[in-house]
């Protein structure tokens, strides 16, 4: 199966990033998001090395699921708390097939 991941670093000062995480949780619209079609993952990290920093990862089946969630009226939520937060943004996009060949298996313990 393929998919597509998006890895976005949100970039504050004291601790906004980790504050925008936390209201999009608590606000209800992650879960909102999780639940739209098309989409396999979203999930924030804080990083060890930089506390200011923040990781989305962000997977998704396909393109039109993507463009169908960036024409939603949670994009504009989204959009108003990175404002709010004042938070700048890095992004990554990966196309990933999610089979995993014999000899990488063998590396990875369950």
């Amino acid at each position: 199966m393929m998919s597509i991941t998006v890895n976005l670093r949100y970039k504050g000062t004291d601790g906004a990033a980790k504050r925008f995480a936390e209201e999009m949780t608590k606000s209800g619209t992650v879960e909102k998001i999780r639940n739209e079609a098309g989409n396999l993952r979203y999930e924030y990290y804080q990083s060890f090395d930089d506390p200011e920093t923040i990781l989305l990862i962000d997977s998704w089946e396909n393109q039109e699921s993507i463009d169908v969630h960036h024409a939603s009226p949670m994009m504009q939520t989204i959009m108003d708390l990175r404002e709010k937060y004042d938070l700048h943004m890095t992004v990554e996009r990966y196309v990933s097939d999610t089979s995993m060949p014999d000899k990488d298996a063998d590396f990875i313990r369950k």
